[in-house]
């Protein structure tokens, strides 16, 4: 859904310093706020409404409304259809409005020539001025058609001079087939009780082109028994009409690279989707990668710049006759390529554009490097939807720049189905913590010289009403990227203190200490020190019995507040483990900005002292058991498969271990068995 309020501030942004009249902050918003819901919830009818009203609320600046129809074409989910329909309102609006004023300059006109024969000269004068200075043709005629006299409007409008006009007619400035129309006409007006009508004719220029005109007949009855005489107001309507097709243009253009935008792309592939469509097309969408930063570096002119050199690529491979080239976004192109040859041919275009961007383009003295990610979509046309097509030229160019940038991805079905699935689930976290459907498992960490359990480490499992159980890792992925994990993390630790501090009050010091992941994310926060006090405080468990475990990259992206706040938590008893250490990608001098109180290995060190495990792979498992021994700290493993694996990491100084050897996670009630027996 679109927010009204943020679509009107930046409405109201854009043409701000374009207008006329005077807005108060509220006014203004509030006028654009009816626009837009109008636009949003009705159809072309609502949209002409809008063209009009803009005109009567005094929004009559050219550059308003080319910066509305801009703004509405690429931020809102305005159809160029309406688009066309507010720039005709618009314009027949300020037809009517001029009109209107026309009105009021005949008015002074008939009364000045009413005062110009029974008054003084001056008024004549001041009936000419108006007369002359008409933006609009002026013709006053008597009944029977023969002209009077012409404003300059008229005679430049129609290519004539004075002298030929006063040897013709009114007929004979109208083309012949509107001749009797006319005339039929002028006769209902004079026989009326009617003082004026309007109506669409053509004329004729003195060089024969025909022009489409817009007329305000009037007729003036004079009181002293004067002949009555018409006077005829014009108004050229293929200007207007081309003013509408350039306003049109404008709002399906891109003025910076002079690419079709967004709305006019919307309209290709909506037809290119429709039952005449050809069979099949191919969707290239094209990102610039690291654009912001360039913005940010060297400004927006620099960006603009760059814009336009990959337009100016995207048009040299992608010919008119091969595809349609759009600037869809703001760093984002579209090309719309209608019954490809095979994938391989658009592949190959692609691979020809990306080459192309190789060479550095020189702006102002820097040899600035651009790169693109491309997602390539080809499917069957006809029966199609362009909404979907453009999400899933997305989602690829998404998988483009997930895999490294300065590439292109081919649209996947299966995967994207597979990362929708995921999207959903994460998604849904919120509502599945409200309903009950997450529990914490437990999974024992054993000395590997006793047996016995050492530490618990809490693991959150989903309850799925439809997928069934899920363990962490099907979920906890996606919900770190979508932000979630910040809340269920939370709630997995309050839950877990609960439950390991139920147990202490039965086995006291004998109780196993609880350990948790802490995510990067939540090292992160900054009331983390205070959140997991809070919760010691809540539950009761003694802050030495609680033990956060970080992944051994977390450490080099944190900055030194962070590292101060995990600090301060070790400070009060909290320990901290090093978790997942696999080898030497972290140096040892980085480990130690934190006071640990444990190492943890993944399962890959445990694997390497299989029966079936290279020689390599053993050696480098005990060397880096030997460097970690140097630590001077509790060594852990995870994944131990078998008793040989758990008594080969027992002999090089491994103090606990879990994995398939140890049994799986137990749930609370199996854990308290195990504790209590």
């Amino acid at each position: 859904m679109v927010d009204i309020r943020e679509s009107v501030g930046q409405w109201a942004a854009a043409i701000s310093n374009t207008l006329v009249a005077n807005f108060t902050r509220e006014k203004l918003g509030q006028l654009l706020a009816g626009y837009v819901e109008q636009l949003l919830g009705g159809g072309v009818a609502e949209a002409r409404q809008v063209g009009r009203s803009m005109v009567e609320h005094d929004f009559i600046s050219a550059a308003t409304l080319e910066r509305s129809i801009t703004y509405l074409g690429e931020h809102a989910e305005v159809t160029p259809a309406q688009l066309a329909a507010l720039a005709s309102g618009y314009a027949e609006g300020l037809r009517d409005r001029t009109l209107a004023q026309q009105e009021i300059s005949r008015t002074a006109a008939i009364n000045t020539m009413r005062r110009a024969e029974s008054a003084v000269r001056a008024s004549e004068a001041k009936f000419r001025a108006i007369f002359s200075s008409s933006a609009f043709g002026i013709v006053v005629s008597d009944l029977k058609g023969e002209i009077i006299d012409v404003n300059e409007a008229l005679l430049a409008m129609l290519d004539h001079k004075h002298e030929d006009v006063r040897r013709m007619s009114g007929r004979d400035l109208v083309h012949p087939d509107d001749r009797e129309a006319l005339r039929q006409l002028t006769r209902q007006l004079i026989a009326s009780e009617h003082d004026n009508v309007r109506v669409e004719k053509r004329m004729v220029r003195s060089d024969g082109e025909t022009i489409q005109a817009h007329m305000a007949i009037s007729v003036v009855r004079e009181e002293d028994g004067t002949p009555p005489y018409l006077v005829t107001m014009v108004e050229n309507v293929n200007e207007m009409r081309a003013l509408q097709s350039q306003l049109l243009r404008q709002s399906l253009n891109d003025m910076h690279t002079g690419l079709p935008n967004r709305a006019q792309f919307l309209g290709w592939l909506e037809g290119a989707a429709g039952s005449k469509g050809p069979d099949t097309l191919a969707l290239v969408q094209v990102d610039v990668d690291g654009f912001r930063g360039l913005n940010d570096a060297f400004g927006h002119d620099v960006g603009n710049r760059v814009l336009m050199h990959v337009a100016a690529h995207l048009r040299e491979v992608f010919t008119e006759d091969v595809g349609r080239i759009a600037r869809i976004g703001e760093d984002e192109f579209g090309v719309l390529i209608k019954d490809p040859r095979d994938t391989a041919s658009v592949i190959a275009l692609v691979d020809a554009f990306t080459a192309r961007l190789e060479e550095p383009t020189w702006i102002g003295g820097h040899g600035v490097g651009v790169t693109t990610s491309v997602g390539v979509v080809v499917r069957a046309a006809r029966g199609g939807d362009a909404v979907d097509l453009l999400r899933a030229a997305d989602v690829t160019v998404a998988w483009a720049k997930r895999d490294g940038k300065a590439q292109w991805a081919l649209y996947d079905k299966e995967r994207d189905q597979r990362d929708r699935e995921r999207y959903a689930l994460a998604a849904s976290i919120p509502g599945a913590l409200e309903e009950g459907q997450f529990r914490v498992d437990y999974l024992p960490l054993r000395s590997l010289a006793q047996g016995s359990v050492l530490a618990l480490e809490a693991k959150i499992v989903w309850d799925h009403p439809e997928q069934g159980v899920l363990c962490p890792e099907v979920f906890l992925g996606e919900a770190t990227n979508n932000g979630m994990i910040v809340r269920l993390v939370r709630w997995a630790l309050e839950e877990a203190c609960a439950q390991v501090s139920s147990w202490h009050a039965e086995l006291g010091p004998r109780t196993p200490v609880l350990t948790i992941d802490l995510p990067l994310r939540l090292c992160q926060e900054p009331e983390l020190v205070a959140e997991v006090l809070r919760v010691l405080d809540r539950t009761g468990l003694p802050a030495s019995l609680l033990r956060f475990e970080l992944h051994e990259h977390v450490p080099t992206l944190l900055n030194e507040e962070q590292l101060d706040e995990l600090t301060i938590l070790t400070e009060r008893g909290v320990g901290l483990v090093v978790d997942q250490v696999s080898g030497g990608n972290v140096r040892v001098t980085r480990l130690r900005v934190l006071p640990w109180s444990g190492v943890k290995f993944n399962s890959a060190v445990a694997h390497a002292f299989a029966s079936d495990a290279l020689r390599i792979e053993e050696r480098a498992a005990v060397a880096l058991l030997k460097w970690a021994a140097m630590l001077r700290l509790p060594l852990y493993a995870d994944g131990v498969r078998t008793a040989a694996e758990a008594q080969r990491l027992a002999e090089l100084g491994v103090t606990g271990a879990q994995g398939p050897h140890f049994g799986p996670a137990l749930s609370v009630a199996e854990t308290t068995e195990l504790l209590l027996s």
